[in-house]
């Protein structure tokens, strides 16, 4: 039996799809056996003790779907009178790919019109819990005369059939034309699936294969009667157990139910099969890809990801030794480690970066007509594990815009995520235009939520246009081509490099202007006297306070002779000091006359000099008062006095002494901060 996937997806890729979409992952209906054969025929076709556990579960499995499925096998019973219809199914085969985690059924329907009436449209039916986790549906149409020709027929989502079970969903596919009696159409219905592969054991380690259990229905389930159906599942490895039929073989990888004749409408069988799949289970909890379009020559391609594997979970943690040890006889086999990136033709200044920075561990291969990279995580990732990562990459602009002919620019590239047989739960493409796009317009193979936003970036004005463009449950089959057209004036290509020379220019006018600017303060101007003045002003008070720093440090040396004399009691040597210090308060009077002139004559200098005038009044009080007490001293010890007498003497003058030296350094702090 002939596989024909890849021609459908090819054909997949090459028509406008009105399907609708969802992304919740839901089981797959199954019922209850055909007439006449019992449940307990459906048995594994491998017994073996290491999976007698596994079975035992699996059995446990399925008798749970089949009660819990009975009452709608009673339901369909009852109602298939009434959603009978003039249509027959002459023939119908299926062919179930479960090679990857993304299951793709192509089914060939034969359909006959048995009745008087003509027919213009085909029903199509799916469990309502099967619908949800349809991704994708393609309708190819054949007429009988002419075997070549083959169009893609728009398949809508439509309400119930009257008097049809409520858990089902139909599809519509238009004809091309009416279907008159007896004749009959040929039709290929391309159905994508998501999230109905479930891994069984749901945990395990890291040696053991992954096994999936896949359920289904044995028999077509459609409106109409069957007259004749085959089933056949293609999987990629072992397989563990599967529900057995009298007319079902396996041969080698594939496995065949059928034919079934005279079936009636919406009638259902449970089928299950358990088998080994080590592929890949990647899925992408969320990808952002942003294209930006620049009119000097590139679209810019940043994709970031967040990937996970969707397959069994990892139990008794993960053993790098171990890993190393056995990947090459089946060690980690269900995890997977590399990943290909198939990217547009002439793909350059390509990188791959995560949150730490570039990741090495990556090989690229390209010619003129493809771009293959090969991406390695920085770890293995086995079931539930997460990593997030970024790639991107440049594409000649002359490759995807055009010009389209009303003059507007046409932007033509994939939607989809280009690495290979990834699930994207939730994928936004942002599409940045050029500053100044306007009348844009976008057109999508499929159904998308749609959005405009404004990004900012170096030299912008009013920002750039972006058109925000989100979908669900994306599979490959979604990396189609969509259009974004926009009008655009190449005036507007002007705008940044003319910001450019207008900014240079303005920068070296204003260095010119400058360097011929005499920016000093005129020396004849009175704010630069007035400045002169004042800085003047303020080192004649520096002066000033250094002059009365020296006239306290005569006075410390006048107080310390006399503690020298009550020492020694060397009365002409305490008399010669006295002298000297006499000497030099007249020397200090004589250097500050000349400043106290000055700040007198200064206007600015009005604010201080009165502090000044206070400090020099106490300054003459505090000599008088310090030679007075000298002079007692002196002549005391003279007469022969005891040091009591001395000290009643002088007491009344230390204690005027003391506070007069407070209020000079009290007047020398106000001068200081001036």
């Amino acid at each position: 039996m002939m596989w024909p996937f890849e021609e459908a997806q090819n054909s997949f890729k090459t028509g406008e799809d009105r399907s609708p979409y969802t992304s919740s992952p839901h089981d797959l209906l199954i019922n209850t056996g055909p007439e006449g054969f019992s449940p307990k025929s459906i048995s594994p076709s491998i017994d073996s003790p290491q999976n007698l556990a596994s079975n035992i579960d699996l059995a446990k499995m399925e008798r749970s779907l089949h009660f819990s499925l009975l009452f709608l096998l009673l339901s369909l019973l009852v109602l298939s009178p009434l959603a009978r219809s003039d249509l027959v199914l002459s023939r119908v085969e299926r062919r179930i790919d479960l090679s990857s985690h993304i299951v793709r059924v192509l089914t060939s329907l034969k359909v006959e019109n048995a009745g008087p009436k003509s027919a213009s449209e085909v029903l199509l039916s799916f469990p309502s819990t099967q619908a949800e986790n349809l991704a994708a549906i393609r309708t190819f149409y054949t007429e009988s005369k002419n075997k070549g020709s083959t169009l893609l027929l728009p398949t809508e989502i439509t309400e119930s059939v009257k008097g049809a079970p409520s858990n089902l969903t139909f599809y519509s596919i238009i004809l091309p034309k009416k279907l008159d009696k007896g004749k009959t159409v040929n039709l290929d219905v391309l159905s994508v699936f998501t999230h109905s592969l479930k891994p069984f054991p749901e945990e395990i380690t890291q040696s053991e294969p992954q096994l999936v259990v896949y359920t289904d229905s044995v028999y077509y389930t459609s409106p109409y009667v069957v007259k004749s159906q085959v089933l056949s599942f293609r999987v990629p490895g072992r397989v563990e157990s599967y529900t057995k039929y009298p007319n079902v073989k396996q041969v080698e990888s594939e496995l065949r139910y059928g034919p079934f004749e005279e079936q009636k409408p919406f009638a259902v069988s449970p089928v299950m099969v358990h088998f080994e799949n080590n592929n890949p289970f990647v899925v992408a909890s969320e990808l952002v890809r942003e294209i930006e379009v620049s009119h000097w020559g590139n679209v810019q391609v940043t994709e970031q990801y967040s990937l996970f594997h969707g397959g069994a979970s990892l139990k008794n943690g993960f053993s790098r030794l171990d890993y190393q040890a056995r990947q090459y006889v089946r060690g980690g086999v269900s995890s997977f480690k590399n990943l290909i990136a198939r990217l547009p033709p002439r793909a350059h200044s390509i990188y791959y970066r995560d949150e730490i920075g570039n990741i090495s561990t990556s090989h690229l291969w390209g010619d003129s007509k493809r771009t293959q990279l090969e991406i390695e995580p920085r770890f293995p990732l086995f079931g539930g594990w997460k990593t997030t990562f970024t790639i991107g990459y440049s594409l000649p602009l002359n490759d995807f815009l055009f010009e389209s002919e009303n003059g507007k620019r046409e932007l033509n590239i994939t939607y989809g995520c280009p690495i290979d047989e990834t699930l994207v739960e939730k994928l936004i493409v942002k599409v940045v235009l050029p500053e100044g796009s306007k009348d844009i317009s976008v057109s999508t193979p499929f159904p998308t939520k749609q959005s405009e936003e404004v990004k900012y970036a170096h030299l912008d004005i009013v920002g750039r246009p972006v058109v925000v463009l989100e979908k669900d449950n994306v599979t490959p089959e979604h990396n189609l081509y969509f259009q974004v057209k926009y009008g655009f004036n190449n005036l507007s290509l002007l705008t940044e490099p003319l910001m450019l020379i207008v900014g240079f220019f303005l920068l070296f006018a204003t260095c010119i202007v400058y360097m011929h600017t005499d920016m000093a303060i005129s020396k004849s101007s009175s704010s630069y006297l007035a400045k002169l003045q004042w800085d003047e002003v303020h080192a004649t008070v520096q002066r000033v306070e250094k002059i009365f720093h020296q006239y306290l440090s005569v006075h410390d040396r006048l107080a310390a002779s006399l503690r020298e004399l009550s020492r020694t009691g060397d009365v002409q040597h305490c008399k010669a000091a006295r002298k000297a210090a006499d000497a030099q308060f007249k020397e200090l009077a004589k250097e500050l006359r000349p400043w106290l002139t000055f700040l007198q004559s200064c206007p600015q200098a009005s604010a201080i000099l009165s502090k000044i005038d206070e400090l020099v009044v106490k300054e003459k009080e505090m000599q008088e008062k310090e030679i007075a007490r000298h002079t007692t001293v002196t002549d005391s010890f003279e007469k022969k006095q005891s040091g009591k007498e001395i000290e009643n003497k002088i007491a009344l003058q230390e204690q005027k002494l003391a506070a007069l030296r407070k209020e000079v350094e009290a007047l020398l702090e106000v001068i200081s901060e001036f």
